[in-house]
């Protein structure tokens, strides 16, 4: 039987950055926040996720973010938006 994850962490991350010079995505990330389930479906389809003024919607499949909103606005051009397991204290 498989879970929904409650709570991930969505990290904007700037396109143009290819090399990394050996700084972590999060190093990288413009902003990260931690969202968690809301309980309903966006129009994707896909599970709702809210937190920090991030609205997204997530395939859980392969953890891609089908839609999102930052502060009530799309995504800015240059960015990308991704996704990996909330931490748990």
């Amino acid at each position: 039987m498989s879970t929904v994850p409650k709570r991930f962490e969505i990290l904007l991350v700037p396109e143009h950055v290819e090399d990394r010079g050996g700084a972590s995505v999060v190093d990288s990330a413009v902003r990260t926040a931690v969202v968690e389930a809301t309980g309903r479906h966006g129009e994707t389809g896909y599970p709702i996720y809210e937190g920090h003024g991030i609205r997204a919607d997530i395939d859980l499949g392969t953890l891609t973010v089908e839609a999102l909103l930052v502060d009530g606005r799309e995504l800015d051009y240059g960015l990308t938006a991704l996704v990996r397991p909330a931490a748990t204290h």
